[in-house]
């Protein structure tokens, strides 16, 4: 039988859905603001990838088409996964890590190298820092008893 039959009513979102339609849409959002000129800096300056470019979104945070590129998918990716609560968990928690990564590999890097395809700068660093703290802590923190269909200290033991 089907989850949810025709006409049958869904069941309502939970706050983790929220929390990841609204970080998805803001990704989604960033995507598509880095490729408006005005809004960035430097537009005729932005390249494919690499720390050439010069473009800034805000006159912040330097990017590229990859970089604005990989927002918008992150944030398409979210909204898709923001169906279901075990997506929007993962999502967060997933994305949480991922720019928590990013953040490290950012301080890591020599940025005048080929290794910062993407491009970051000291803005970009702090934003990931920031983002990956927040998407974490919402990811593991909210809902807890949704989406597994078990209390959090329960094993697991469905086939």
């Amino acid at each position: 039988m089907a989850r949810h039959a025709r006409g049958a009513a869904r069941a309502p979102k939970q706050r983790v859905q929220f929390a990841a339609v609204a970080a998805a849409g803001i990704f989604a959002l960033i995507g598509v603001l880095g490729f408006i000129p005005g809004i960035t800096t430097g537009y005729g300056d932005m390249t494919f990838a690499g720390h050439h470019s010069e473009a800034r979104l805000l006159d912040l945070f330097q990017v590229s088409i990859l970089h604005n590129a990989l927002h918008l998918g992150f944030g398409l990716a979210g909204l898709l996964m923001a169906r279901s609560v075990a997506g929007a968990r993962v999502f967060l928690a997933g994305g949480g890590a991922l720019y928590l990564g990013l953040w490290l590999y950012g301080f890591a890097i020599d940025r005048e190298s080929a290794a910062n395809f993407i491009p970051v700068n000291d803005a970009d660093n702090w934003l990931h820092l920031v983002l990956g703290f927040g998407m974490l802590a919402l990811g593991l923190l909210l809902s807890n008893q949704v989406g597994t269909g078990t209390r959090p200290d329960a094993p697991f033991d469905r086939p």
